[in-house]
């Protein structure tokens, strides 16, 4: 079993630092997944059956690819950052900006996966089975990907704000802190 983190005694560049790495762990599942649909999207105008393709499905193919590239922009956005941003004292900056980062590239990641699987399912069976899919799709990626941690955050007390705790703060001994980004 993994030793809790006693996130109490961080530090404020410490806790930046932290959150960043964290950040950066999440966002390596993704970007895998990200580079698959974008590589695979950008072979599919060279296949022989794409020029067959109604205008509508062109349209859906074109949503599917700016998409996955807006997702991949996104998602690698953090590691270009902090290159740019190495040892200048702006982390507490880059934490913020790569939370953003991740929350749009979910955001544009769900749109390119709903819609290139919208467009693939209209190929294979119609229109009313794509879009039927296509629904279910973004509804889920929607629940369990921005509605249910939502619904948790709000059920939580409020995060102390980034830094170093206030005098007197400090959880009692052996109390417990969830880590918060």
């Amino acid at each position: 079993m993994e030793r809790e983190r006693d996130v109490s005694t961080e530090s404020h560049g410490e806790r930046a630092d932290r959150n960043f790495m964290e950040l950066l762990q999440g966002s390596r599942v993704a970007v895998t997944g990200v580079q698959v649909l974008f590589a695979f999207l950008l072979t599919v105008p060279f296949s022989q059956g794409f020029s067959a393709l109604a205008m509508a499905d062109r349209w859906l193919y074109y949503v599917a690819l700016v998409s996955a590239a807006l997702a991949a922009i996104c998602y690698i956005a953090p590691a270009s950052q902090h290159r740019v941003l190495f040892r200048q004292g702006h982390k507490e900056t880059l934490v913020q900006r790569s939370n953003f980062y991740g929350i749009a590239g979910a955001l544009a990641l769900a749109v390119a996966m709903t819609s290139a699987t919208a467009l693939v399912i209209d190929y294979l069976f119609g229109s009313p089975v794509a879009w039927i899919t296509a629904g279910a799709l973004a509804a889920l990626a929607a629940w369990t990907w921005f509605v249910q941690p939502a619904v948790s955050r709000a059920g939580d007390p409020p995060a102390d704000p980034p830094g170093d705790p206030s005098p007197g703060s400090e959880p009692a001994a052996g109390a417990h802190e969830p880590n918060r980004l």
